[in-house]
């Protein structure tokens, strides 16, 4: 992580008042960031998602606002810890069989709900259970199908899949996989009861929520703010103010054309965390011309990759190579040749698709990813040169994961990534995965993506991820272009961890547990 420093929110006072190398460890710059951390005072953070159509349905969750406050309130059976690792949360510890296919996690005991009610295992197999099933709608649906069955032995929950899958306790720790109370044969999330180290008090979807501090959360080192105010700030430049003005503590995805102004402000500091964050554009490969192979790979060579790197993420990223993998995480494919921006490639898969010229629309918003329209703009002035002619048609921010994302052929996407590759795969490049946004199928890809699961041999493994990775980048139907750091601002008075988590956003989004008021 780099950090740059030089130097209740009422809502309605708010609204009239406001219109890169990643480094493993970091030392502040200016500011009170290493500090011991101590109890008290009020957080008020700004996030760059939210809208009205969000939900208490974990199924349902899939931006930075929801993420952030299921983070605070629920809890999981696992964690990913900031080095990168699996760490227990609400399963204690766990076992695995010799093939990987039989998995036993003991349950913490002494945990309650915060209606008061403790948290059993038939709680941890219905809220498992709520995402499978041929029915299930959840996001979360694709990684935990390989649960062919869930059973209880005295305190311990016992998962039996249908091949090894060593990855196995990474996935429990998905945002989705958050423990609810039973409640006939599913699970209460309606009424928001977790058992995380927050309790929510208020939520009003679109706007805000205010969440306290949970008197009886199991664990006595995490959760060091009194209360937390987060308010849904989608507009940037909103955002940004609500820091400068010092009406929020807290903001995440700074607009990076201004992020050099912002560390001149001895009041802020301004992180930059490498990860698996990514951009992309997907495409709808059950339509035309986007069933098309070739046209999906004139559009891919169509793209000057390092012009966006450069002009939309301002050196705060790196360059992608139509893979949802990151060059730091395991098994990633290094012998995989990096597309360039190249006119004849592109103009010859036109010719092997048949056309002279394409015709297509792309559509974005900063709701997608801060910069979103831009970069569009710029594939647009790049696709010229290759005989493709495409307009960027700009949406609405409010709905538009609902009303846009999946729903319109060709649109800008923000993926916050996995930490493991089968998670990222399963949750959306599965065939008929509910967040495959390309609707993309392939059998080899597959075959493949469950053979990896199940192989313990790591030499075996990396080659199948190799293939995985080659398979995406030459026949998916996702344009990633760059990989993008999580850049985030704080007041000099929030103090942080020296090493952050980099699976998600602002510390792996445990920014409410790890972080304090120095």
């Amino acid at each position: 992580m780099t950090i740059i420093n030089s130097g209740g929110l009422n809502r309605r006072r708010f609204l009239q008042t406001t219109a890169a190398t990643a480094m493993a460890a970091s030392m502040p710059l200016g500011g009170a960031l290493a500090s011991t951390p101590k109890r008290g005072g009020h957080l008020r953070i700004g996030k760059a998602h939210g809208q009205t159509t969000d939900t208490h349905n974990p199924g349902t969750w899939e931006n930075g606002f929801t993420i952030g406050m299921a983070f605070a309130i629920h809890g999981r059976l696992t964690e990913v810890l900031p080095d990168g690792s699996v760490g227990p949360e609400l399963a204690e510890s766990w076992e695995a069989s010799p093939d990987a296919k039989t998995w036993r996690f003991n349950i913490r005991q002494g945990v309650t709900f915060h209606s008061g009610k403790p948290l059993t295992p038939e709680d941890v197999v219905a809220s498992i259970a709520f995402h499978r099933g041929e029915d299930s709608t959840s996001a979360a649906g694709p990684i935990v199908a390989p649960i062919e069955n869930i059973s209880i032995d005295g305190n311990t929950v016992v998962f039996e899949l249908s091949g090894g899958n060593a990855d196995f306790p990474f996935i429990l720790s998905d945002y989705h996989l958050t423990i609810h109370p039973a409640k006939g044969d599913s699970i209460d999330w309606q009424s928001a009861d977790g058992c995380g180290s927050y309790i929510l008090k208020d939520a009003d979807f679109g706007v805000g929520c205010t969440m306290e501090r949970n008197p009886n959360h199991w664990r006595d080192n995490v959760a060091w703010f009194d209360s937390i105010e987060m308010l849904a700030l989608v507009d940037q430049n909103a955002r940004t103010t609500a820091l400068v003005s010092g009406d929020v503590n807290v903001v995440d995805r700074l607009d990076l054309k201004t992020v050099g102004l912002l560390a001149r402000n001895q009041n802020i500091n301004i992180h930059s965390v490498a990860g698996t964050q990514h951009f992309t554009f997907a495409m709808s490969t059950n339509q035309a011309p986007y069933d098309n192979n070739h046209v999906r790979q004139a559009l891919k060579y169509a793209v000057n990759r390092e012009e966006m790197v450069e002009k939309i993420l301002f050196g705060y990223g790196s360059v992608g190579n139509d893979v949802p993998v990151g060059q730091g995480q395991q098994y990633y494919n290094t012998e995989l040749e990096q597309k360039t921006f190249d006119p004849d490639k592109a103009k010859w898969h036109l010719k092997e698709a048949g056309m002279d010229s394409l015709e297509v629309s792309l559509s974005a918003a900063d709701a997608a990813f801060a910069g979103a329209v831009d970069a569009g703009i710029l594939f647009q002035a790049s696709a010229k040169e290759c005989g493709i002619d495409l307009k960027v048609v700009r949406e609405p921010n409010d709905g538009y994961w609902s009303d846009v994302w999946m729903k319109k052929p060709f649109s800008a996407v923000y993926w916050s990534g996995r930490p493991v590759q089968d998670q990222m795969f399963s949750t959306a490049y599965t065939c008929g995965a509910a967040w495959n946004d390309s609707f993309w199928c392939n059998d080899r890809f597959e075959e493949l993506l469950v053979a990896a699961r199940a192989e313990l041999d790591s030499t075996k493994r990396e080659a199948m991820y190799f293939e995985i990775q080659d398979i995406v980048s030459n026949q998916g139907g996702v344009i990633i272009p760059m990989f993008a750091n999580y850049v985030f601002g704080t007041s000099n008075a929030i103090g942080t961890p020296e090493k952050m988590a980099s699976n998600w956003d602002m510390d792996g989004e445990r920014w409410a547990e790890r972080w304090w008021f120095a």
